[in-house]
């Protein structure tokens, strides 16, 4: 029995090692790049164009990062993404979960088709959008201004909604029955008993929006095309079609870390919310 017992530990600890070092293989190779690229931005000009290169910088230096300042309309990408940010944090969730209130608890004629209609939205791709969108800003002379990133905002979004009517067919139809025998009408359901009861889902979906915004560059790519306009993404490609050559390369990597900063912080500071997520939409479906 003892033996038995013995073997069971042996072959526990090696398959518990076997998942370490695998896990641990996965993680070296996703924070590698990141690594790889901090380095590269402590490099010189000249160094970070000899082969083979090496990953540890000889002399580590912050000139690089002196010369993305230089270049960097950072001040300016920053303003334009903050400003973007406060939009896209504060109106898609409520609305969205505003909407999905509507469809998970309110007596809603129909309710069913026009979820799945709003659902089939999302299978529209965006590129068959793209022309007619640009074609309606054009013509109301708002290309090269923030207003076409900025007024979708206000209307929420198909896949927000429907992350929030999963969570809300979770909430007990109870509450929202005694409370309207007590008088409270619809707002004061929602704003007293259901966002409360919400708060993680509300919270995860405010940090994928402010990720998704601060990372996004195709959209913005398509409607600023203005130096005073252009969003931190947009200015650091600016800054790596200014560099004519691989010697200049560090300074780019130095204007990946600056713009990577802010994502790095809401990745460490919220990383409970990105799992909540992942519970939720598992959990709740």
């Amino acid at each position: 029995m003892e033996k038995i017992k013995k073997a069971k530990r042996v072959q526990k600890c090696v398959a518990w090692s076997i998942i370490y070092f695998v896990l641990g293989i996965v993680a070296i190779s996703t924070i590698f790049p990141y690594l790889w690229m901090v380095l590269a931005s402590l490099k010189s000009g000249i160094e970070i164009t000899t082969y083979p290169e090496k990953i540890f910088p000889s002399a580590p230096n912050l000139s690089a990062y002196v010369s993305a300042f230089q270049k960097l309309n950072l001040i300016t990408g920053i303003k334009n993404t903050l400003l973007l940010e406060v939009f896209s944090v504060t109106f898609p969730p409520f609305v969205s979960a505003l909407g999905a209130f509507a469809f998970a608890k309110l007596a809603l004629p129909g309710k069913r088709v026009l979820l799945l209609t709003l659902l089939s939205s999302m299978m529209i791709p965006y590129a068959a959008l793209m022309l007619p969108q640009y074609q309606i800003w054009q013509s109301l002379g708002l290309v090269g201004t923030l207003w076409p990133l900025i007024v979708p905002t206000f209307f929420g979004g198909a896949l927000m909604t429907f992350f929030f009517v999963q969570y809300m067919q979770g909430v007990p139809t109870e509450l929202f029955e005694a409370a309207k025998l007590d008088g409270a009408g619809y707002l004061l359901q929602f704003f007293g008993i259901m966002l409360p009861l919400v708060k993680p889902a509300l919270t995860a979906q405010i940090v994928f929006s402010f990720v998704g915004t601060w990372n996004d560059y195709f959209i913005p790519s398509i409607y600023l095309n203005k130096t005073e306009v252009k969003t931190i993404q947009l200015q650091l490609l600016s800054l790596q079609q200014q560099q004519n050559n691989l010697i200049d390369m560090n300074i780019v990597m130095a204007g990946s870390v600056l713009s990577s900063i802010p994502m790095l912080a809401v990745f460490i500071f919220c990383q409970k919310f990105f799992i909540e997520s992942l519970a939720i939409s598992g959990i709740k479906g």
